[in-house]
């Protein structure tokens, strides 16, 4: 293993450092594609561990780092059927980078996709890939063919991996959209030529490739919460400097640690929270053949002493009630992110459980994590403060600083940045070098962001702005609500209206008095312009794959 690339000069002059880096990426297919230089964020390294080496490999770095924290031979990743220490999974990163090298010819820089549930196999997949100086391109496991074929138009991979369960639709999407080389299996057991046969007949020796810190390591692509996705570009540098960020001053993991959690490893908070940060703490991951039901997870964390966990807020408001009945006496982080996270949902699980919850707002285009505040820290009603390493602030259309109290665009700025694939939409996420990740906020005087809505969510009525968030919050507290979606109506007297889609609890009827019942719940809690004056039953709400809200397909309809 090379020596551990994180002691590097302390310089945060971004320029300075591409200078000094030599790429090994000779497939220049995303470089080429990269916004030019003056479309990009300003990249802040302040901090004397965000000085990255100029020539640094995530995925060896972070091995390296797990080693000196915990040691090689702790457990790293779990599954119901076997446990890798972090040696033995270190040996299967080389083998498989082996099979993508020498029996396939890729080359740095080469794109792979990636499909699969979260398996050990399929982390063991992306970490290989990365290690061997390619371009990680996962995508969700329940994309179908059309929208796999869009991801294949825009990334051109070479090679993709795919688990046996999953194939169905890449090869349909493969008549769409001709992958350059072939498609291998994984988990797949008595398969000869699955890649963990012919990972098996590889010696486990590979130099892990000399990336520059600014060589490209993954392609993510946006969950598609506000229509067409973007792909997101994310260099070795952004992986270990989101890092050094939220994990080291928020989360604080240690070895001892046993992580578990929802979110796919396709999407960027899963891929922190499920496999990177992990190995940055020397901490160890569990992932289960079968998809989590609420109940499965609780009963599960249980078992297996789980002391983290990561999922969408719906998630953790289902599995209140079971938690209830199950103790989870070793549980001591619980991580929201995704979407907004209600009170009443937080509330929820601390009465549960006894654990206050970490949220976090993130994007995609930023890795993970930049806004969030440690239990001990949490202000009720707020996601929290800026992650060390980051800055923020609400602005107004023109970028100008509000003053506190007064709602605005979010503007970020930090370690990682937004840099999309070839996609106009980068003049609309970065301008004077901030990240504008599209949410409307609220900061208070101590430095607290309060979420509002999706800046193009926030409903104004009659010339009042009302977020949809806080009418959500308030609908989830009436007993007779199982889930909700508020936005704004289009009206002719009040140029908008707030309106309310709710999901009832079983056995609850949908009738008019429910209507009158929720209406008069909500002026008792807010304003009385914030009341919806439309509500519309669902039998479900409209989510993408990771849990989201789509709010755009309530608008549709």
């Amino acid at each position: 293993m090379s020596p551990h690339p994180l002691a590097a000069p302390a310089s945060a002059n971004h320029s300075a450092s591409i200078s000094a880096s030599v790429s090994a990426q000779t497939d220049r297919f995303v470089h080429a594609r990269l916004p030019p230089p003056e479309q990009w964020p300003q990249m802040v390294y302040s901090a004397p561990e965000m000085q990255i080496a100029a020539q640094a490999n995530a995925v060896d770095a972070l091995l390296a780092r797990a080693v000196q924290q915990g040691g090689a031979h702790r457990p790293f990743l779990r599954s119901e059927s076997a446990t890798l220490s972090y040696a033995e999974a270190a040996e299967q990163i080389n083998r498989i980078a082996q099979v993508l090298t020498e029996d396939h010819g890729l080359v740095p820089g080469n794109r792979v996709l990636l499909r699969g549930g979260n398996s050990v196999a399929m982390a063991l997949a992306w970490l290989g890939v990365v290690k061997a100086g390619l371009v990680a391109v996962a995508t969700m496991p329940l994309l179908r063919a059309k929208e796999l074929g869009e991801v294949i138009r825009k990334s051109e991979p070479a090679l993709a991996l795919c688990d046996g369960a999953w194939l169905e639709e890449l090869e349909l999407a493969q008549g769409q959209q001709a992958l350059r080389r072939a498609v291998i299996v994984f988990n797949r057991p008595g398969d000869p030529a699955a890649l963990d046969a012919l990972a098996a007949a590889k010696d486990g020796r590979f130099a892990p490739c000399p990336t520059a810190a600014d060589d490209i390591a993954l392609m993510a692509f946006t969950s598609g919460t506000t229509g067409s996705p973007k792909a997101a570009v994310h260099t070795h540098r952004d992986v270990l400097a989101a890092c050094e960020a939220w994990p080291r001053h928020v989360l604080r993991a240690t070895p001892d640690d046993l992580v578990m959690g929802s979110p796919p490893l396709a999407f960027t908070f899963g891929l922190g929270g499920l496999l990177v940060f992990p190995m940055w703490a020397g901490a160890s991951v569990y992932f289960h053949s079968k998809p989590y039901t609420p109940q499965l997870m609780v009963q599960l964390m249980a078992e297996l002493g789980a002391t983290i966990c990561y999922t969408a807020p719906t998630f953790y408001r289902q599995m209140a009630a079971f938690a209830r009945e199950t103790p989870l006496p070793q549980l001591r982080v619980c991580v929201s992110a995704g979407e907004a996270l209600p009170d009443a949902t937080r509330q929820l699980w601390k009465q549960a459980t006894g654990i206050e919850m970490t949220d976090g707002i993130g994007a995609t285009e930023m890795f993970h994590i930049f806004i969030s505040s440690p239990p001990s820290e949490v202000r009720r009603g707020a996601i929290g403060k800026a992650v060390p390493g980051y800055s923020a602030k609400v602005v107004d259309e023109q970028g100008r600083e509000l003053p506190r109290g007064t709602i605005g665009k979010l503007a970020v700025i930090g370690p990682t940045g937004c840099k999309y694939l070839e996609d106009p939409r980068q003049l609309s996420y970065v301008k004077g070098g901030w990240n504008y990740p599209g949410d409307a906020f609220m900061q208070d005087e101590d430095g607290y962001f309060f979420y509002q809505s999706r800046a193009d969510d926030m409903i104004v009525t009659s010339g009042y702005n009302v977020g949809g968030p806080e009418v959500e919050d308030a609908l989830l507290k009436h007993p007779a609500v199982a889930e909700c979606g508020v936005i704004g109506a289009p009206d002719e007297e009040r140029g908008m209206v707030v309106k309310a889609f709710v999901v009832l609890r079983p056995g609850q009827s949908a009738d008019e008095a429910m209507v009158k019942a929720l209406q008069d719940h909500v002026k008792g809690m807010l304003a009385p312009f914030k009341y919806p004056r439309q509500i519309e039953f669902l039998a479900a709400l409209p989510r993408t794959e990771t849990g989201k809200l789509q709010h755009f397909k309530l608008r549709q309809l």
